[in-house]
């Protein structure tokens, strides 16, 4: 699996734990849209997109299934979110 392009939109609201939003391109083949970079107690994490179940719960609409994937996804998002300099 190759990260073939990242896009960040920075989020600039006040008291908001929200900072971003990123899309990434896998193989320049599958696209995966709303991924929130969020600040946490202990730093930037990202989630990945999510929907509402009729329980009321949120389940991730797809995810990295092992560590190594999602700290390539962390690794290149955060990278892009780093060089971003136009906030919104």
């Amino acid at each position: 699996m190759k990260i073939s392009s990242v896009n960040v939109r920075k989020i600039t609201k006040e008291n908001s734990r929200l900072k971003g939003i990123a899309s990434v391109l896998i193989d320049e083949s599958f696209a995966i849209h709303d991924i929130r970079i969020i600040e946490g107690d202990n730093g930037l994490f990202i989630a990945m997109p999510s929907r509402k179940t009729a329980s009321g719960e949120y389940k991730d609409v797809c995810h990295p299934i092992n560590p190594e994937v999602r700290k390539a996804f962390e690794d290149a998002i955060f990278a892009e979110y780093e060089k971003t300099e136009n906030p919104e």
